[in-house]
């Protein structure tokens, strides 16, 4: 999925965005398909890549569509929308995933989902589009004009997307091992990890409509700063009142993700957006698919606890990195 957001956004410049959207859904389907029919490790292995290469036209190619669709400051909170709206589908479908397999066998829970990501696929081809639907719309007069000085602040916008993602990433893997040393069963840390989502769906439409108001650097600072002080003060608490904490730290984990999205047609100007939620989506999904591995190595060296404090003092550098972007945004 990472590896191929900057070629599906390429596509979408020479082809279109709704056609290489339904095109992507349409493969991801195919690769459940393929999962649900396997036959071997090796046959599952190649359907999770499909689904993967598929699945990468969703993040760069429908948040250009949003930005393009909304001016201003609507931009914003469209996009926190589009992104609350992708952890509402994160909640459902697993939750659909698991009543399914309770009925039948899993491959054929797996062909139902592959052939809803058809029937999605076909929605999207089908759906009335926005003549012009591709190109910059003639309200974007109404954003800030996208100059030098704001070209400059993507790269720092970029960096601090990576630490995010990285963080919450590192941060929802190791949550698990954290529980169960203070004494959580297994199906104690899936009502946990169910109520920092909860809250991270929230988070993700708040925090859009609080990027809005406060703007991105003060947002960042908010969101930010309270994502490391839940992480610290969950170390030293008991099990029951971290899990009370939960869902806050998710508002803030992941309400960040939101400022910055909506954040990247302020920087860029409207014929380059389509590239820079590519190198966007990729730098940020490459980092959490990396960060879990990283900080494991952190935690065999030096244990769980210790490893949780050095993510919280990972995530204290998007502060500084989110102060430098103030001269590109007043641009």
């Amino acid at each position: 999925m990472a590896g191929f957001q900057l070629p599906a956004g390429a596509l979408a410049n020479r082809f279109g965005g709704p056609l290489l959207l339904a095109l992507g859904t349409a493969l991801a389907g195919i690769g459940y398909l393929i999962a649900g029919t396997s036959s071997s490790f090796v046959l599952l292995a190649t359907a999770l890549v499909i689904g993967g290469i598929g699945s990468s036209t969703q993040h760069p190619i429908a948040a250009n569509l949003v930005a393009h669709a909304f001016a201003g400051l609507r931009s914003r909170t469209a996009l926190a929308s589009y992104n609350f709206s992708g952890d509402l589908g994160k909640m459902a479908l697993p939750a659909a995933t698991a009543w399914m397999i309770a009925m039948m066998p899993w491959r054929s829970a797996t062909v139902v989902l592959g052939t809803l990501g058809i029937f999605a696929a076909c929605a999207v081809l089908l759906a009335r589009m926005p003549q012009g639907a591709d190109d910059p719309p003639r309200s974007i007069s109404a954003d800030r004009p996208a100059g030098q000085s704001t070209e400059r602040g993507f790269p720092l916008l970029l960096s601090i997307g990576i630490i995010d993602s990285a963080t919450r990433m590192g941060f929802l893997t190791f949550l698990p091992f954290l529980l169960r040393m203070k004494g959580a069963n297994l199906p104690m840390v899936g009502v946990a990890l169910t109520m920092i989502f909860a809250g991270g769906a929230a988070g993700k439409l708040a925090c859009g409509f609080l990027g809005a108001r406060l703007g991105v650097v003060r947002a960042v600072f908010v969101t930010e700063g309270l994502t490391a002080a839940g992480i610290l003060a969950l170390l030293p608490l008991p099990l029951m009142a971290g899990l009370a904490v939960l869902p806050l730290i998710g508002v803030a984990l992941n309400g960040t993700s939101s400022v910055l999205y909506g954040t990247v047609p302020e920087l860029v100007a409207p014929e380059r957006r389509q590239r820079a939620f590519s190198l966007f989506y990729t730098g940020a999904i490459g980092a959490g698919a990396l960060s879990p591995a990283l900080y494991g190595l952190a935690s065999d060296a030096a244990g769980v606890p210790m490893m949780m404090g050095l993510i919280a003092g990972v995530l204290l550098v998007t502060l500084p990195l989110a102060w430098a972007l103030r001269p590109a945004l007043r641009g």
